[in-house]
């Protein structure tokens, strides 16, 4: 196995086996309409859930009201992990998540949070949009997921408690335990790093931060800004350790069983929900940190270079969990 599973004695979900689930959403009563389950970590300012907003609205009117989209957001259907394995199974129709969390169905899906890959929104935005993307997704297929469009959670950043302070240089992540979504590769960025990745679900951070169960988190800094966590965390590094795509998913039997026509408004929808979130993520990105400043974090700028240098080896870490022709391509 990796180093990556040597050295960090982290244990990762269970789920490898993709069962496909029978039927398709939910029949409303007494019509033929169906209603179909969109699910979502974060809350409702977050723009994965504004973006599947005006998604619902566009179904909805494209198709007379014959597809209904409900919207939980809040971890009202569980965790990312929870929100996923509900795609593969049956249980949630509709969710969008960072790559890396769809690793244990489709490992190569997560290869876009490479550490400093993309140096801006429109270059990351080219990768994602092109081929590789595309054929490291052919895997979704066995697992009962179609992608719909690809989301954007923006480039994660770290952020540390008042009591270790801020961090400036490859030095201060030295020992900062610190916590990660269930990602390899950020995982594996961090032990690179020499801090001490422990992985949470996304809806336990807030609580878990307050109580200094973790000295740091990382995150993209929108999702830092509307999910408060500068009330439990006071430095912020922009350090775009890792650029965080996330697909839009459908459950593919549910897909299926669509008409030509309705997938052709739901691919509309998509695509202009895709744009939406873009859009709000680039310019939050760079509205938030002032308005972080504002509510008291203390911002600062690491040598990027120095944080290259150090995570310039994770490459041969993964050298036997990606596909080969996959991988060469992103280190292209």
């Amino acid at each position: 196995m990796a180093a990556f599973f040597r050295r960090a004695g982290i244990v990762l979900a269970a789920g490898a086996l993709c069962v496909i689930a029978s039927g398709c959403g939910q029949k409303s009563a007494g019509s033929d309409g169906l209603v179909l389950k969109a699910g979502f970590s974060t809350n409702e300012s977050d723009p994965r859930v504004v973006a599947t907003k005006l998604f619902k609205e566009e179904v909805e009117k494209g198709t007379d009201g014959r597809i209904t989209i409900e919207i939980h957001p809040d971890g009202e259907l569980g965790s990312d992990a929870d929100l996923i394995s509900g795609v593969v199974n049956g249980n949630v129709d509709i969710t969008a998540s960072s790559a890396g969390n769809f690793s244990s169905y489709a490992k190569n899906v997560g290869v876009s949070a490479f550490p400093f890959l993309f140096e801006d929104f429109d270059s990351a935005w080219e990768f994602v949009d092109g081929e590789v993307e595309l054929e490291a997704e052919k895997e979704f297929a066995d697992c009962n997921i179609h992608v719909l469009g690809h989301y954007d959670n923006g480039f994660r950043c770290v952020t540390t408690s008042e009591k270790v302070g801020p961090v400036e240089s490859v030095e201060d992540m030295n020992g900062l335990v610190i916590r990660t979504p269930e990602n390899q590769i950020v995982m594996e960025t961090m032990l690179l790093l020499r801090a001490e990745p422990r992985v949470l679900e996304f809806t336990k951070l807030y609580d878990a931060l307050k109580s200094g169960e973790f000295d740091a988190q990382e995150n993209p800094v929108p999702v830092i800004y509307n999910n408060k966590l500068y009330e439990v965390q006071k430095n912020l590094a922009i350090t775009n350790h890792s650029y965080d795509v996330m697909p839009f998913v459908i459950r593919l039997d549910v897909w299926e069983s669509l008409s030509d026509e309705d997938k052709a408004v739901l691919e509309k929808a998509a695509l202009n929900a895709q744009k939406k979130d873009r859009e709000l993520i680039r310019s939050q990105t760079e509205e938030l940190i002032e308005k972080l400043k504002e509510e008291g974090m203390n911002v600062t700028y690491p040598d990027i270079e120095e944080f290259k240098a150090a995570t310039s080896s994770i490459y041969d870490s993964f050298g036997n969990e990606f596909d080969q022709d996959i991988l060469n391509k992103v280190r292209k």
